[in-house]
């Protein structure tokens, strides 16, 4: 306001009345407030979720709220929103804080959209981004716009978010020229992973690696992992599992997989902070173990934070 009206009160004392007569630009500055630094964004999604497409959809069998959730998160895409959570030079726009605001305005809506967008551009669109280098970049675009849709593969189910300790193993074969993925055992079974029971293409896969020579893992790394074929069938190696139905969100796919010796290109590990040439020499800017762990983990905190900022829905 341009005038300054506030009044005096001697202190632990309020106006003796409240106005009679509400002040709707009162309202309106009061919003304005809370709405913060992303206001504007704010409003650009308040208007388009005013549609009756994005009305509750209750009682929908457990198939066709899949495909409902799926459908919206292809409207929303359509708003640029997701954008903001990719660098520019990878067809983003850098600005995260309008991405998480934006994914905080979709849970008022529909938290299950909320969820598929974070599992999505978040956490898997994350990992391609911060852990690939430049031969991985050509993804980022077909994660965007929904072309590749992904799942972010770490948790297990022995392990839980234990990462140090995951079981499942990365090997690298140098006959082949690629790396063999393997779920040892029921513990390292890929377990709670959005967008796996239904609509996942591919997998960032979390787990240990090896290489030729070396008796111990050199930690954990990430590995992109084709999980089903163009049809949605479940590629060779690869079995997958389906959680059915997620109390108060039956349009969320969560799902389960089991690796079985299946084999992807040595270009498919995400290499920036790890890699391992064509004779199996493995190499990383950071020779502690533990330091390019931490490090690993520290460039996913962004898929980690869009979770949080939902929880304003």
């Amino acid at each position: 306001m341009d005038n300054d009206t506030r009044q005096e009160f001697p202190a632990g004392r309020g106006p003796e009345t409240l106005p009679a007569t509400p002040d709707p630009a009162v309202a309106a500055q009061f919003q304005e407030l809370l709405d913060g630094r992303w206001a504007e964004d704010r409003n650009r999604i308040r208007e388009f979720l005013d549609d009756e497409f994005f009305r509750p959809q209750v009682g929908l069998p457990i198939g066709e709220a899949r495909e409902a959730v799926l459908e919206r998160l292809d409207r929303m895409r359509a708003t640029g929103m997701q954008r903001g959570a990719f660098g520019a030079d990878h067809g983003g726009t850098g600005d995260t804080g309008a991405t998480l605001t934006g994914m905080e305005m979709i849970g008022h809506a529909d938290l299950g959209v909320m969820v598929k967008s974070g599992v999505q551009w978040g956490l898997f669109g994350g990992a391609v981004e911060a852990l690939g280098t430049e031969r991985h970049m050509h993804l980022v675009p077909q994660i965007i716009d929904l072309e590749l849709l992904g799942c972010f593969a770490m948790t297990e189910r022995g392990h839980g978010s234990d990462v140090q300790n995951l079981e499942t193993t990365i090997t690298y074969d140098k006959d082949s020229g690629e790396f063999v993925v393997n779920s040892p055992g029921l513990s390292a079974e890929k377990t709670y992973i959005g967008n796996a029971a239904r609509h996942g293409r591919m997998a960032a896969v979390f787990g240990q690696l090896h290489t030729p020579g070396s008796d111990e893992s050199h930690g954990v790394h990430c590995v992109l992992v084709p999980v089903r074929d163009a049809d949605g069938n479940a590629m060779p190696g690869v079995t997958i599992g389906d959680h059915g139905y997620k109390g108060g969100l039956p349009g969320v796919d969560n799902g389960t997989f089991m690796f079985d010796n299946v084999r992807v290109p040595r270009e498919n590990l995400l290499n920036r902070f790890g890699d391992v040439d064509e004779e199996g020499n493995y190499s990383s800017p950071i020779d502690s173990t533990n330091r390019r762990f931490f490090t690993m983990l520290g460039t996913l905190i962004r898929g980690r934070i869009s979770v949080g900022a939902a929880a304003g829905a």
